[in-house]
């Protein structure tokens, strides 16, 4: 067992971030179904709207970091180099903290304008406010997760994935008991703080798990891990922003623009016809029920893709082609594989569980277009994790940039012809283009 775990770090993490994808999605997608029916789907929609300001905040503050600390302490383990390693995580949490501080501050200061005039929807600005303060804390475990991620050790940041979410979910249900026990109504903002405990919670759990990791690693005698002299912090944190800021720019970029994505499918289903609430309700049920039921069985794939970029770095710095062939090979063939298995389950249950889970037929009708997602989905995020391994970030970011255009062409011109359908083939003939392209990009390794 322990030579599986060494010469399979691929078979061995994918293991272990699947198993807690799976239960972490499994208690989520309840969890899901639990507000659905309490807060209905307007409510749904409404809660929904904040996720690209999470999604920006978070590509501004550590997304970019995460993967450049993961890179620099990637060779750890064969290197015993843990000065290196803490310099590389302390420095990019430095940086990391000191924008997440000034992206919650900014937040909870202009929730009012970024509510108007950004969501369009006034009444997200006081769950902008409460989701400023899980800022920070998504930063902290970030960083942290990018240094297990980079050498190997996925239980620490599956255990952190597994506690936000249990601690999530167990806070808003104490919070909705107590609101019946004093006949009160609860609101969406439960839900908001519910996600702030469960970032505090995951933060808490990173925190003990590095402490406790060095001092296993780390002899008595090797000293102090933190080096004095100040340009060792200087080029450490060079070397980090190098990576990191590319990185960042684009994650930023893309989650503008499909922020502008999200924030304009109520505004367009307008166009067609719906009024505030109808159009609201309609992306509710999109958003927040139909898609994650597709997105379930990612997990699988999530945590390839989370692998996979250290192992393809390692063996393109080695220069091992069959490497690399070989995880583009499976990447493709098992991807496929995959997506069509669960294609046909969507397609023969899809109705079914619309009306099980959410007692909503419109979810089950969005489930069934939805279903063609999976084996493109699956495809496209293997072989771009494997791009992003081989440095080849600009690329992703074009496919991206390019498939995200699509689908906001079919948002401005499809929806108001033929409403949420119009956004639902865009979906599908986005993933499409970028699942050729990234095909088209490791066309050598093939």
């Amino acid at each position: 067992m322990l030579r599986l775990r060494k010469s399979n770090p691929l078979i061995t993490g994918t293991l272990i971030l699947t198993a807690t994808g799976f239960v972490s999605r499994f208690i989520g997608f309840f969890y899901r179904i639990f507000l659905s029916r309490l807060f209905g789907a307007e409510g749904m929609g409404i809660y929904q709207l904040i996720s690209p300001v999470l999604a920006l905040s978070f590509s501004l503050t550590v997304a970019g970091m995460q993967t450049a600390i993961s890179k620099y302490v990637a060779g750890e383990e064969i290197s015993k180099d843990y000065r290196s390693s803490v310099l590389h995580l302390s420095c990019g949490f430095l940086i990391s903290m000191t924008i997440s501080i000034l992206c919650a501050a900014g937040i909870y200061c202009y929730g009012d304008e970024i509510a108007v005039h950004f969501l369009l929807e006034p009444r997200t600005a006081p769950l902008l406010r409460i989701i400023a303060l899980s800022i920070p804390m998504a930063t902290v475990h970030s960083c942290i997760n990018g240094y297990f991620y980079g050498i190997k050790k996925t239980a620490v940041p599956a255990l952190c994935q597994l506690s936000e979410q249990i601690i999530r979910v167990g806070s808003v249900y104490i919070i909705y008991y107590i609101c019946l026990q004093r006949n009160m109504t609860p609101t969406i903002s439960f839900a908001v703080v519910g996600l702030v405990i469960g970032e505090c919670a995951s933060m808490l759990v990173s925190l003990i798990a590095v402490r406790a990791h060095f001092s296993q690693v780390v002899p008595s005698n090797y000293g102090f891990l933190l080096p004095r002299s100040l340009s060792s912090y200087y080029e450490a944190s060079r070397r980090l922003l190098k990576l990191a800021i590319p990185l960042s720019l684009n994650r930023v970029i893309i989650n503008f623009l499909q922020s502008v994505e999200a924030i304009f499918i109520p505004n367009r289903l307008m166009c067609y016809g719906y009024d505030n609430a109808s159009a609201l309700g309609v992306y509710g049920v999109l958003t927040g029920m139909s898609l994650p039921l597709i997105l379930f069985p990612g997990a699988i794939t999530n945590s390839i893709c989370v692998l996979l970029l250290p192992i393809v770095s390692e063996a393109d710095a080695a220069d091992n082609t069959g490497t690399i062939k070989k995880a583009v090979h499976k990447s493709i063939r098992y991807g496929f594989l995959l997506g069509i298995l669960f294609t046909f389950i969507f397609l023969c249950s899809g109705k079914f569980l619309g009306n099980l889970l959410y007692q909503s037929s419109l979810a089950g009708d969005f489930i069934l277009i939805l279903s063609f997602l999976c084996p493109l989905m699956y495809i496209a995020s293997t072989l771009g994790s494997i791009l992003n391994g081989l440095g080849k970030t600009g690329l992703t970011f074009i496919y991206s940039m390019l498939s995200l255009l699509v689908r906001l062409g079919f948002v401005f011109f499809g929806i108001p012809l033929w409403g949420i359908h119009g956004y639902l083939w865009g979906l599908l003939v986005s993933q499409a283009v970028q699942t050729l392209l990234c095909m088209y990009a490791v066309r050598k390794y093939r």
